[in-house]
């Protein structure tokens, strides 16, 4: 569990999650890094994303992220012993979390009509691929595959060829919301004392974060056009390769900045008042003239001297970083993980910090880890120890 003070806000909580892969295994870890005990629920052979690959010091870069600070249990749900047992945890319980195939919570005898019922102040999250009713509600939802379904591939790329974003947005986006509806229910539940159903949806989270493309199209009829890293609708705004090989991004957000920009780094300060670039529409409109022209001025320039004259005009800028570049970030913040075989290491440590104290980190548990010891405290009234 979480062990920094002043980041246990959440302890107390009762997390119960039978999940794998990315999406539950996120929102509950967000949990664990609150101070809050979660048990994770593998099947007997184990959370697939343990098998994704062997990265980390032979273990999955997958699963080290997501799965830190929890305990491990593995169950055959489909034994009416295991059922029972999941059941009376549950009992306990403030938040239960399932990102199973659709359907399956219910076939196999926890759906959530039913822990509603038995559990009125559960707060209950179910993780899906596209939600619970519609026509898409059976269909198996990897990331990739939903990165295609809902657009976000199709306004990601450049020229004609559509890519994927290079991270699982989708499950990330849905593990973030439902973290966060998770943390609404529970203030509500403080105030009523009442549990919720929380339903969320791969599909449905890119949705909420297409919603400029979507309503551009719909009301405007304007597709954006892919330009990689470039942005479709602000000029300049994206990346340009300089003298040594290395690419920084610009962008320009209004006109006091493009005549700094022309002035200060371009050294041209005439080109601000050109009919073609003056203002932020003409310069989309005439883009290809106007990348030629800082093309052929960052050319002559290294990336840390670009860097410098764009940090003096007051314009934002970026490195087009690599790996190797994030590796060693001066910006990055790092929090400590124990492997299985206990080895530490470090990862980048999330967003949130909490009275600047640093984030907590916490140990992968082995598969089952926690077995033993969760069944003896959940043990029925007439299990011997």
């Amino acid at each position: 569990m979480a062990d920094a003070a002043g980041e246990r806000d959440l302890e107390g909580l009762l997390v119960v999650s039978v999940e794998q892969a990315v999406a539950a295994p996120l929102a509950s870890r967000l949990l664990a890094d609150g101070g809050a005990r979660v048990i994770k629920v593998e099947r007997p052979e184990g959370d697939f994303a343990r098998y994704y690959d062997r990265h980390v010091e032979g273990e999955s870069a997958h699963f080290v992220w997501l799965n830190r600070s929890k305990e491990s249990i593995a169950l055959d749900l489909k034994n009416p012993a295991d059922l029972e047992l999941l059941l009376r945890i549950l009992e306990r319980a403030d938040v239960f979390i399932q990102n199973l195939a659709p359907g399956a919570a219910e076939r196999l005898g926890f759906g959530s009509s039913l822990l509603r019922r038995r559990f009125p102040r559960l707060v209950i999250c179910e993780i899906s691929g596209y939600g619970s009713s519609g026509p898409y509600r059976e269909m198996k939802a990897y990331d990739l595959l939903v990165q295609a379904e809902s657009g976000i591939a199709h306004v990601t790329g450049i020229g004609d060829r559509c890519t994927r974003v290079g991270v699982s947005v989708c499950d990330i986006a849905a593990g973030m919301n439902a973290y966060a509806a998770i943390l609404r229910a529970l203030l509500g539940r403080a105030a009523n004392g009442r549990g919720r159903r929380i339903e969320v949806s791969l599909f449905h989270s890119m949705g909420e974060w297409m919603n400029i493309p979507y309503l551009s199209y719909v009301f405007a009829g304007i597709e954006p056009p892919k330009l990689g890293l470039h942005h479709p609708s602000i000029a300049p705004y994206g990346a340009y390769p300089c003298g040594d090989g290395k690419s920084i991004l610009l962008g320009i957000q209004n006109a006091r900045e493009w005549r700094r920009f022309c002035a200060e780094v371009l050294e041209d300060a005439d080109l601000a008042e050109d009919p073609r670039f003056r203002t932020n529409p003409d310069r989309v409109a005439h883009r290809r003239e106007l990348d030629r022209r800082i093309i052929a001025r960052f050319a002559t320039l290294s990336r840390r001297e670009a860097a410098d004259l764009l940090q003096a005009a007051g314009i934002a800028w970026s490195r087009l970083c690599t790996l190797d570049d994030l590796r060693d970030h001066p910006q990055n913040r790092h929090v400590t993980v124990r492997l299985e075989k206990g080895t530490e290491i470090a990862l980048l440590a999330p967003a949130a910090r909490f009275d600047d104290t640093p984030a907590p980190g916490g140990a992968v548990p082995r598969l089952d880890q926690h077995g033993a010891a969760i069944r003896a405290e959940f043990a029925s009234p007439g299990e011997s120890g």
